[in-house]
Order: C-alpha cells, then sequence, then structure tokens
C-alpha cells in the first residue's frame, strides 16, 4: 500500500499537483508545488539491503577525521548505507574496530552526478540520538576539488547534535566566515517534542543573494549577501552537490557518551530538489 501512495506522491510532484499533493500526507513536499519544477528526486523504494542508487549517490571514503576530528571510518558497506525496505534509507553508525578506527558509517554525496546552482534542496529525515552522534545533511561547491574549502562555500541545510533532540542548526561557511565563524543559527521544537521521535521536513531556498532556512513548514533563518560581504565574499553564485552523512564525534559534538546506543540509524525517507518555474 505504501507504494502505490508513493507512487502517486511522485505523479502529483512532477505535475505540481497542489490537490493531489495534499493527499499524500507526511510524504508531500512543505512549499507551495506551483512554484518549483522537480529536477531530482530519491524516495528510496529499493529493496531491503540494497545500496544506494549508483546513479545518484557516490561514497566518501575514509577515517582520517574529515577535518573534524570525527571518529568513524566511513565505508560504501551496505552495513553501513543500504534501503531499509520500507521506502527510507539508513545510514547507521556501529561501534566496531576498523582501519585504525573505532566505529564506521557511511558518508553519500552526489558529486559529479547531480549539481545545480539555486533552487529548493529538501530531505525529509528521522534522526538518531545519542552523545557524540552528528548527523548532517549538507553542500559543497562543485569546483571543490580545484578551489578548495571553504573558498568553495558550504550550505549546511541541517546539522543536529545527538545529545541535542530539540535542537537543529543551518548554517554558511565560505571565506572570510568558516568553521566557528560560519554565519549560523539554530531552530528548536516546541517543549516536549524531539527531532529523533519522528521525520522531520529540512530545506533551502537558494536564489540570488538569499537563502532561506526551513524546518518542515517554517522559516527560521534568512541570509543575504550584503550580511555574508560584511565579513567575506558571497560564493554562492555557481553549482553545488548534496552529501548526507552520520559522523561520530568530532568537533561539532564532542566525545562519544558511554550512555550512547550503537547501532545508531538516520533514517532518510526522500532527497528532492527543484527550481523556481519560470
Amino acid at each position: 500500500m505504501k507504494s502505490h501512495v508513493r507512487s502517486i506522491c511522485r505523479h502529483a510532484i512532477h505535475l505540481g499537483l497542489a490537490a493531489l499533493l495534499a493527499s499524500c500526507g507526511s510524504d508531500a513536499m512543505t512549499s507551495p508545488p506551483s512554484n518549483w519544477v522537480l529536477t531530482m528526486a530519491d524516495e528510496f523504494d529499493g529493496a531491503e539491503g540494497s545500496p544506494p542508487n549508483p546513479a545518484i549517490w557516490s561514497h566518501d571514503i575514509g577515517g582520517d577525521g574529515w577535518g573534524n576530528q570525527q571518529l568513524e571510518y566511513d565505508t560504501n558497506s551496505v552495513d553501513n548505507v543500504s534501503h531499509d525496505g520500507q521506502g527510507n534509507l539508513r545510514i547507521v553508525a556501529r561501534e566496531e574496530s576498523f582501519r585504525g578506527n573505532d566505529y564506521t558509517s557511511a558518508r553519500i554525496k552526489t558529486e559529479n552526478l547531480f549539481e545545480q546552482r539555486y533552487g529548493r534542496f529538501e530531505a525529509r529525515i528521522k534522526l538518531p540520538a545519542g552523545q557524540g552522534l552528528w548527523p548532517a545533511f549538507w553542500m559543497l561547491g562543485a569546483d571543490f576539488d580545484q578551489i578548495g574549502w571553504p573558498e568553495t562555500g558550504e550550505i549546511d541545510i541541517m546539522e543536529f547534535r545527538g545529545q541535542q533532540t530539540n535542537s537543529i542548526s543551518g548554517a554558511l561557511h565560505g571565506p572570510g566566515y568558516s568553521a566557528g565563524e560560519s554565519f549560523f543559527s539554530s531552530y528548536r521544537l516546541p517543549e516536549g517534542e524531539t527531532f529523533t521521535d519522528d521525520f522531520h521536513v529540512f530545506a533551502v531556498d537558494w536564489d540570488p543573494g538569499q537563502i532561506r532556512y526551513w524546518v518542515d513548514s517554517e522559516v527560521y533563518q534568512t541570509l543575504t549577501s550584503s550580511q555574508i560581504r560584511e565579513r567575506g565574499r558571497w560564493v554562492f553564485d555557481h553549482p553545488f552537490f548534496v552529501l548526507i552523512n552520520l559522523a561520530v564525534g568530532g568537533g561539532f559534538v564532542g566525545p562519544v557518551g558511554q550512555n550512547t546506543e550503537f547501532p545508531a540509524e538516520m533514517l532518510v525517507d526522500y532527497v528532492r530538489i527543484f527550481e523556481r518555474a519560470p
């Protein structure tokens, strides 16, 4: 039944049918469909245990900390990233010794497969709880390999500290405003709610000179080129690619807590990317 409903919803997205989308429940996008044209979508409807679609996703593999003192070794194993057979992609962090690291996980990206300048980038995700868990949905400039970071620019659509279960953040990094000097804002759920109990939609609307950050149907941060230029250069007028990962440890979240449970699982219901309708 779920696969049939998801098929109807995908059809609605492609055609921009607002009335049909309204019947799609939590799988529907939260922004007005008439404003956007779909350019890429992965609904993660693969068979249980199958890897991410290689036409959309590749893997960052390694365990050198990624410049953030992360503790995991990121692999391309289906033990760390695979479809769950229920319409989700699961990224699993495991406590296990592997190539000198004490944890394994996964980090996937659309680099050289799908890159876009401007648009709406959104994903519906359920996050894991635990001190030292660091899931993220983010973007890097497509010229990253040529000019490096932070000159290429980084758009953090969603970052989460597993020990702060009711709060996420979004940020921009670039020359003059990177790492701890980034433009940064947090979004907090109402008292008693957490991002680990259910799925939520995380998105940015990226236009020339402006990026707006969403959680579900609420905008919580707007950053403009004039704000950025007070500290550095605006570097967000070229194509970017998407990354999704579940890090373990690192400067953003601190050490792993004694009570953090493994395996820890990040579930991604979908990723959808749009451009402004003409």
